[in-house]
């Protein structure tokens, strides 16, 4: 690992002496600042407008579960002074960047303040439905809740914070946003699946009051970091705000009428426990929250006889998980391929999930135009 962090420092450095001149890429009087990946970026660039130079490190179509960081990554990193991520363990990679990144600015964790769901709860009883009877081989497990801070994050030993600390700066500013260390025994067992999302499901934009809570924490910090268009972003948050909420009623009459009795979906992995809570929906996924994670023998056979006996019409593809388990499970049970959904990323700008408003509403229609026949 020291050896590549060494690379990667000496690329940054030469890629910094081309990309971070006094004024580079930026226009004038714009604030430089950088999201993790598209769905995060375009929540950022509704609220900053013409006032930001915004970099996405993952962009549309990626799968930040797998994302490598790049030289030029790290460049933008180093530029910024604002760095926008998801929190919740989401972005695995994150420290490795910042460590060759010398980043001095601002982080915001979009996630802060949301209720988020624990990985052994809620998702425990829809994965032991079809043969999940525990997370220990997703690397998920159990957790005391008196041992989470307000932001619902856990405290673990210091002695992994090298690989598993996924905010880009020091010790005092990880217990501020409520993120801590992980044991080398915890590294060790995670390790061969290359992405542990740790005791919380991520994928909280799914639920669209979380999202009004990122756009809060995505104001606040753009506005610390330009107090002289904080007015600009403010109303940019009026305007995107309200927005959400008229799309937030238009999912509700759409998942709304949706059958009882064809209310469970099936898709790759497991991304959508938010848009199940706020709608009413279940989802079943034969892999768990990371798009590496395996599915075992066991746990498909399972979903087909759940599918079979419940009579389950349609599974779902995603853009950024590998299909061919579902196509698989729908070639023996019958069930259509309702459609694709977009979990993780946005599509690009000319394709059905082009910004977040697009990419929910997208979900919704194919979801209600499957199971609603």
């Amino acid at each position: 690992m020291s050896s590549r962090r060494t690379v990667l420092k000496s690329a940054t450095a030469i890629v910094a002496a081309s990309f971070l001149l006094p004024g580079a890429a930026l226009a004038e009087g714009t604030t430089p600042v950088v999201a993790t990946f598209s769905i995060l970026g375009d929540m950022v660039q509704r609220i900053g407008g013409e006032h930001i130079a915004l970099t996405t490190l993952v962009g549309p179509d990626g799968d930040a579960h797998v994302y490598q960081p790049t030289p030029r990554d790290a460049a933008a990193v180093a530029a910024a002074e604002v760095l926008f991520v998801n929190g919740l363990e989401f972005e695995g990679w994150l420290e490795r960047l910042a460590e060759a990144a010398p980043f001095q600015g601002e982080i915001v964790v979009a996630t802060n303040g949301i209720d988020a769901i624990e990985f052994g709860d809620e998702h425990d009883d829809d994965h032991d439905e079809h043969g999940h009877e525990d997370h220990d081989d997703h690397g998920h497990e159990d957790h005391d809740e008196k041992e989470h801070d307000e932001h619902g994050h856990e405290d673990h030993d210091d002695e992994d914070h090298d690989e598993h600390d996924h905010e880009a700066h020091g010790e005092k500013d990880h217990d501020e946003h409520g993120h801590d260390d992980h044991d080398d025994e915890d590294h060790d067992e995670h390790d061969h699946h290359g992405h542990d999302h740790g005791a919380f499901d991520p994928h909280a934009w799914h639920d669209i009051d979380n999202v009004i809570t990122y756009v809060d924490n995505i104001t606040a910090g753009l506005a610390k970091a330009d107090p002289e268009n904080a007015a600009a972003f403010y109303a940019n948050r009026a305007e995107y705000v309200a927005e959400l909420e008229a799309l937030d009623a238009e999912l509700d009459e759409l998942l709304g009428s949706i059958p009882v009795e064809k209310r469970t979906v099936v898709t790759p992995h497991d991304a959508f426990g938010y848009l199940a809570a706020h709608y009413d929906l279940t989802f079943l996924a034969p892999v768990g929250l990371s798009t590496e994670s395996e599915a075992s023998a066991a746990d498909v056979a399972a979903l087909i006889t759940q599918i079979k006996d419940e009579g389950i019409s349609a599974v779902f593809l995603e853009t950024v998980a590998d299909n061919r388990l579902i196509e698989q499970v729908a070639n023996e049970t019958g069930a259509a391929i309702g459609g694709t959904l977009f979990s993780d990323a946005l599509s690009p700008a000319d394709g059905p999930a082009g910004t977040y408003v697009d990419m929910m509403r997208h979900n919704a229609k194919t979801l209600s135009d499957a199971l609603s026949k």
